[in-house]
């Protein structure tokens, strides 16, 4: 058999579970974005929601585990909360120079004590914030050569260089032929190039012009997931057959080894031609 718990009885339990959840310290931090060797300001307010005014009240950081530093102090005091009022302490930390990007928890500890109970010992609330470290992009570009000699087929390559302390992500490469005719497909993905790391985008293309620039359209997201577009036009090195002769990039045919060999065999044609003529003109008198 089945006993049912009277209404009241549930309705009591509801308004108890409530004030228990209402009757909390609220403990908010501003969200905020730091760049390595960066300062930052974070504002965290503190909300009594007890029944009853609390006293001796201090906000402190954490930071022995994590890559920041604190500017001036890592803990704040607050005199008194009323029930329902609230505070706010302002701190400045330091991101580590040497900090990978990324999302960090900055764990703090409030303390305080019962203003209307002097017998109830000291209490606290741990918890934690979020703070990003994001990483400013720094892209360079150079050009790479191959076979570059006007009227040959060669590679012209595009060296995409990462100086940045982030990851870029999702890099492609699309090229605008100017001065060369482009003999394979005009766009390449290369993916994710990592911080202090480089990657290349190579075409086949047949060279026209001593004076050709790579005109190409680079498209990538940066650490923070965002869309980027850099356009950029770099002259490419290409050498007239003139001066890749001059240079010693390239040899004239030597066509010596061939005349003479032909000349020996043209001679050895008429030598034969000869002697079998005379054998003839011997037989003919017998």
């Amino acid at each position: 058999m089945k006993t049912q718990l009277p209404l009241s009885f549930i309705t009591l339990i509801f308004v108890v579970l409530t004030l228990n959840f209402a009757s909390a310290l609220v403990v908010d931090a501003e969200y905020i974005v730091l760049y390595p060797g960066e300062e930052g300001r974070i504002e965290i307010e503190v909300e009594n929601n007890f029944d009853f005014d609390i006293e001796k009240i201090s906000i402190a950081l954490e930071l022995s585990d994590v890559p920041f530093v604190p500017i001036s102090s890592s803990e704040k005091d607050i005199e008194d909360l009323d029930e329902d009022d609230e505070d706010t302490s302002t701190f400045r930390i330091r991101a580590s120079t040497d900090i990978t990007p990324g999302d960090y928890d900055i764990p703090y500890v409030v303390r305080y004590t019962n203003a209307e109970n002097s017998s109830i010992e000291q209490e606290e609330k741990n918890g934690s914030f979020g703070i990003r470290v994001s990483a400013r992009t720094n892209i360079d570009f150079s050009v790479e050569s191959k076979d570059n000699i006007v009227g040959q087929q060669g590679t012209i390559s595009l060296k995409v260089i990462n100086q940045g302390l982030g990851e870029v992500k999702f890099v492609s490469v699309q090229i605008f032929p100017n001065g060369y005719e482009l003999l394979s497909a005009d766009k390449i993905y290369i993916g994710n190039i990592d911080s202090d790391d480089s990657d290349f985008a190579t075409f086949d293309v047949l060279f026209g012009s001593p004076t050709p620039i790579l005109s190409a359209k680079v498209e990538y997201k940066d650490f923070d997931n965002k869309a980027q577009t850099e356009t950029i036009g770099l002259p490419v090195k290409v050498y007239t057959r003139e001066k890749a002769l001059e240079l010693g990039l390239i040899k004239n045919a030597n066509y010596v080894p061939y005349v003479i060999g032909g000349g020996i065999l043209v001679l050895w044609y008429i030598v034969r031609k000869v002697k079998k003529r005379r054998r003839n003109k011997k037989r003919e008198g017998r």
